[in-house]
């Protein structure tokens, strides 16, 4: 049986309610295919590339549909950046995280209860919990969504323990429809997903990962230096993102391009949140010319002008490198992707993942193995 929410409101009130809130005329290729799913209660699984528009797959239907729509997201900085995004367009989105004060989660709490909110983002880890899991069933969500589903599958890139507990949503809303959204996911994660989700009989959709606008290049190390640098001047004062596998090159590098004169900031999961966040925005807006960070940086940030990302290292996986390298160019102009690699960057991968679990650990040698 279908949530009733979802059948009241016809599909096609979808474009006039994009234009209204997002401002745009026409949908990217899939949007619309996956839009129909949420309005009509249907499973669904959306892979779609970085840039490609899966968050406003769920978020115009939410604003369609009565009730809200529960948005499960792995990061409080996506939460934040999406919630404020939204709050931007007109439509009203709240978070309940660990970092708020219980009178902050109390008052959106109650604004959901009085139907005041549309989109409600939580973590999946708070669906270990017994009080909120009353609360869902008080409320009964309209639909739900979650993003970044590839981090259910221990055959993905980036596993998260935290994201099985999802398995219980199913369950405990047989009615309610259950969306997943992603920007990688190979043929054997997207059947994890369906699988460890409980999507029933689901619509899956999966885009075109061609992007005519980015160039690739993949270069050996031999100067890395002088070949960092011969990017970066390709993009002068243009945004551009530089990807190091460990902390430590993060800062090593961060502080030789500061000394070299250009506008470079850190992001990494060392540094405290308030740091990664006042980062994150000088970069947005436009008070950085370029980021260097650990593959910590860059899920769901909304910037359409990087010009350039650079991996100063070769990435674990090539689903990871297809998702940092994705974040150029989203606003369809030429952009470059460069890659710099050497044998000493997958004797450092190993030794970072040696403490994963068996499962994992096998799971990332071989994904690391296609890498070299």
């Amino acid at each position: 049986m279908v949530h009733t929410t979802i059948s009241d409101e016809p599909t096609h009130v979808l474009p006039s309610i994009v234009l209204k809130y997002w401002g745009y005329g026409t949908l990217r290729p899939l949007q619309a295919e996956a839009m129909a799913c949420v309005m009509e209660g249907r499973d669904s699984l959306v892979v779609l590339p970085t840039g490609g528009g899966k968050s406003l797959c769920f978020q115009a239907p939410a604003v369609a549909i009565a009730g809200t729509a529960v948005v499960i997201s792995p990061l409080l900085s996506l939460m934040k950046d999406q919630t404020d995004a939204l709050g931007q367009c007109g439509v009203s989105a709240a978070c309940l995280n660990s970092m708020q004060s219980s009178r902050e989660r109390s008052d959106v709490i109650q604004a959901v209860k009085a139907e005041q909110i549309k989109l409600l983002y939580v973590a999946p880890e708070r669906l270990a919990s017994d009080q909120f899991m009353d609360f869902l069933r008080e409320i009964r969500p309209a639909f739900f969504a979650v993003d970044e589903a590839h981090c259910i599958s221990s055959w993905g890139h980036e596993f998260r323990a935290d994201y099985r507990k999802l398995a219980i949503l199913r369950r405990m809303f047989p009615e309610a429809g259950i969306h997943g959204y992603t920007a990688t996911a190979t043929q054997r994660v997207r059947d994890d997903i369906v699988q460890q989700l409980g999507l029933r009989n689901p619509t899956v959709l999966v885009g075109s990962f061609d992007r005519p606008n980015l160039t690739y290049r993949v270069e050996r190390k031999a100067k890395k230096w002088q070949q960092i640098c011969t990017v970066i001047e390709r993009h002068k004062r243009e945004s551009g993102i530089i990807y190091c596998i460990s902390r430590k090159n993060v800062d090593n590098l961060c502080g030789s391009l500061r000394e070299a004169g250009y506008r470079a900031l850190p992001y990494h999961a060392g540094m405290q949140d308030a740091d990664r966040k006042r980062n994150q925005e000088a970069f947005i807006r436009e008070k950085a010319d370029i980021i260097v960070a650990t593959v910590a940086f860059g899920m769901g940030i909304d910037k359409s002008n990087v010009r350039y990302v650079l991996h100063a290292g070769s990435p674990c996986a090539i689903e990871s490198y297809q998702q940092e390298a994705g974040r150029a160019g989203r606003d369809g102009l030429p952009s470059e992707c460069v890659l710099l690699w050497g044998p000493g960057d997958f004797i450092l991968w190993r030794k970072i993942k040696e403490d994963l679990e068996p499962e994992a650990h096998r799971t990332a040698m071989e994904k690391l193995s296609q890498m070299s």
